[in-house]
């Protein structure tokens, strides 16, 4: 049977639109059921505390569970490949950080390639990391310490939490950009790297700022700058390292992912609902208090600060020959 041509039009036409419909009617009915948001550290650190955060506030606003998942091991790569290997459905989300930029160059034998396996999502948070000293330190000022880290070369002990931590890597980029000549000390964490400037076994410390920030307040610790951009509004009097070298900035930050091949219209609702958590004052403070300023922003910015941070990462890392054990 021959169709009449407005009728084959007709159905054409609809038969076209059905992607597109089944697009928006899976975008209303997600989620269904819970969803899981899989941190690759464990649980009590800043990670956590930002995932849980935005994990409840998704909970609330979109009206299912999301679950923290705590999948700590071999510096977050445990984590991540555990979502890249996930289905891609949108259920199983990354609390994404700059460690994964750094793992890149970092780790010859990966089982997944990050910037191929996983879609951004978009960002939540930017963290200052402090160059701090002991106050029996000479140096008060950045200046005044590469010109005694020139002085003395070899003889400063700069520490962090483990290879390739947002400390470590800060104070590599320093050193690459002073040419000052630290012996980097490891450690198994970063409180006890602390523990070992306050009492004086180590020199600097490119730290955190939820972990230092105390410390500083305190005055057991002096903070010389910040490592990101633009000032802290915890540390407002301190300058920050781009003050003294143009171009520096080092920071950590975090957002979301998701296994690569997830549908767009999930990824674009995530991101909308995470943008407006962002927005909230509630929220904003939450994060401020962390000592981080918020990073909103679309699934393409988030993915565009993944492939900068990775090239830079993978400078710095080569330029100083790092490897893991």
């Amino acid at each position: 049977m021959k169709l009449p041509r407005r009728n084959f039009l007709r159905l054409t036409a609809g038969a076209a639109a059905l992607p597109a419909v089944s697009r928006i009617a899976r975008a209303q009915t997600y989620p269904s059921r819970p969803v899981t948001i899989v941190v690759p550290f464990a649980a009590g650190g800043g990670t956590d505390i930002v995932a849980r955060l935005v994990g409840q506030w998704l909970s609330e606003r979109i009206g299912q569970p999301f679950i923290i998942e705590n999948r700590p091991g071999a510096a977050t790569n445990v984590g991540t490949e555990a979502v890249v290997r996930a289905p891609a459905d949108g259920y199983t989300l990354l609390l994404v950080d700059a460690s994964a930029t750094v793992n890149a160059t970092l780790y010859d034998n990966l089982k997944f390639n990050f910037i191929r396996d996983i879609a951004p999502v978009g960002g939540i948070i930017r963290v200052a990391n402090v160059m701090e000293v002991n106050p029996s330190f000479p140096a008060k000022t950045v200046p005044e310490f590469i010109a005694y880290a020139k002085a003395n070369p070899g003889k400063l002990n700069m520490a962090s939490g483990g290879k390739g931590d947002p400390p470590h890597m800060s104070g590599e980029l320093f050193a690459m950009m002073t040419g000052v000549d630290m012996v980097y000390v490891p450690y198994r964490g970063l409180a006890p790297a602390l523990t070992d400037l306050l009492g004086g076994q180590v020199q600097v410390i490119f730290g955190t700022m939820p972990s230092s920030i105390e410390y500083i307040r305190a005055s057991k610790l002096r903070a010389l700058a910040v490592t990101t951009a633009t000032r802290s509004e915890l540390l407002p009097d301190i300058p920050t390292l781009s003050e003294f070298l143009p171009g520096y900035e080092a920071s950590q930050w975090y957002g979301i992912g998701v296994p690569k091949n997830t549908p767009g219209e999930i990824v674009e609702k995530l991101n909308k609902e995470i943008t407006a958590g962002l927005a909230d004052p509630k929220i904003k403070t939450r994060l401020a208090n962390l000592g981080g300023t918020v990073m909103a922003g679309s699934p393409a910015d988030f993915g565009k600060l993944i492939a900068e941070e990775t090239e830079k990462w993978g400078k710095v890392i080569r330029a100083a020959n790092i490897k893991v054990d």
